[in-house]
């Protein structure tokens, strides 16, 4: 990585998935499972703090001026009655690279 480039960024989104908040980072390209953390409990959402905190353990930190931002969903596609999904998403890039 090049001084000018900056760290490589990535996506890390967090969302409801079989009643537990989870966070993972979209490695795109990777053959690997993309790092994940589940917050292990029900419909409140984790607060920026332990969102932060998710991330620093999976090795990522937010991209400098990165801002969660949320989104929302259909469970079932093209049903206006289907429950919604939302879903946080945020800049990041990894722990090492963000320290060079």
């Amino acid at each position: 990585m090049s001084r000018l480039e900056g760290p490589r960024e990535f996506v890390a989104q967090l969302s409801v998935w079989e009643g537990c908040w989870r966070l993972y980072v979209v490695v795109l390209g990777s053959a690997e499972r993309w790092p994940e953390f589940s917050f292990g409990r029900g419909l409140v959402v984790p607060s920026v703090q332990e969102r932060s905190r998710a991330l620093d353990r999976l090795g990522y930190v937010l991209a400098d001026g990165a801002r969660w931002e949320w989104s929302e969903d259909s469970e079932i596609p093209d049903d206006p009655g289907s429950p919604v999904l939302l879903i946080g998403s945020v800049r990041v890039c990894s722990r090492t690279e963000a320290a060079l």
